[in-house]
């Protein structure tokens, strides 16, 4: 397992980044390596977010020194959603088996969680993200029929989106974890439009099933101050609880929400009007 740091930074320190810098920061472009966990420590709210892509062998998570235990889930949850091929996730002695779009959630205290492909030539891609928990809810799995729809957005302002909440109240109890997956459609490229904060909690993005050639452009930084940071297909990008994240991509893409901080409800954002972003 391959584990990189992000440090947490002030607002007024990204003023000064380059475009090297803020990819350096906030960009993690290496999810899926074919054989290994490949995961980010961002200490905004301590969340540890990336991929395991097992095709000759299963992999196991682990913990360590940066995690001060040997077992991952010590004093961690996690919530996990298959963005390709078919496989399975063992999480203590049970066995889940996961198509693409199924998610599912393990609670703190599990001592092994173990990823697996049922096809090697058509590796199963598992995308994961973890937050830090103060007690034990049960595992539940989540097939996507399963997930709660909320259909947004519309085609005359190109953000005409499905937002499939995993890891949420209507859905599972968790102690701070909140995590979904909003897929556009043909003709819509605007995500999260208008650009919001929500200073209580911070989120990561997870970018997936862009059309080869394809770029998604991801909004950062404040809003009298907005940066932006071109993502490629199953890129991610760690947007701290100051800053606006939004994003218009060259054509529809999928990309995968996870959040953490003081609540979980959904809806609790400070929107920007667009006219008012500079």
């Amino acid at each position: 397992m391959k584990l990189e740091k992000r440090y947490a930074g002030h607002p007024q320190d990204m003023k000064l980044y380059n475009t090297e810098k803020l990819r350096d920061h906030f960009l993690f472009d290496k999810i899926f390596v074919k054989d290994e966990i490949s995961l980010c420590y961002t200490h905004s709210d301590r969340v540890v977010f990336g991929g395991a892509y097992p095709a000759a062998k299963d992999l196991q998570l682990t913990g360590g020194k940066d995690f001060g235990s040997d077992v991952f889930l010590d004093r961690r949850e996690l919530g996990i959603i298959c963005v390709g091929g078919n496989g399975k996730v063992t999480a203590g002695e049970k066995v889940y088996q996961m198509k693409k779009g199924d998610g599912l959630y393990i609670g703190k205290g599990t001592a092994q969680v173990v990823f697996a492909s049922d096809d090697k030539d058509n590796a199963a891609k598992f995308y994961m993200a973890s937050t830090l928990a103060h007690t034990t809810y049960p595992a539940v799995h989540i097939p996507i029929e399963k997930a709660n729809p909320r259909k947004v957005g519309d085609p005359a302002t190109c953000n005409a989106r499905t937002i499939y909440q995993y890891v949420h109240p209507a859905v599972l109890t968790s102690c701070q974890l909140s995590m979904g997956m909003t897929v556009l459609e043909e003709g819509s490229v605007w995500n999260t439009m208008p650009a919001h904060t929500h200073v209580r909690r911070m989120e990561v993005y997870f970018y997936f099933d862009m059309k080869p050639g394809h770029v998604v452009f991801h909004l950062h930084g404040q809003p009298d101050e907005t940066r932006h940071i071109v993502m490629k297909n199953e890129e991610a990008v760690i947007s701290p609880s100051w800053s606006i994240h939004s994003g218009a991509g060259t054509a529809a893409y999928t990309f995968i929400w996870a959040m953490a901080g003081e609540n979980q409800t959904f809806d609790d954002m400070d929107t920007v009007p667009s006219v008012e972003l500079k």
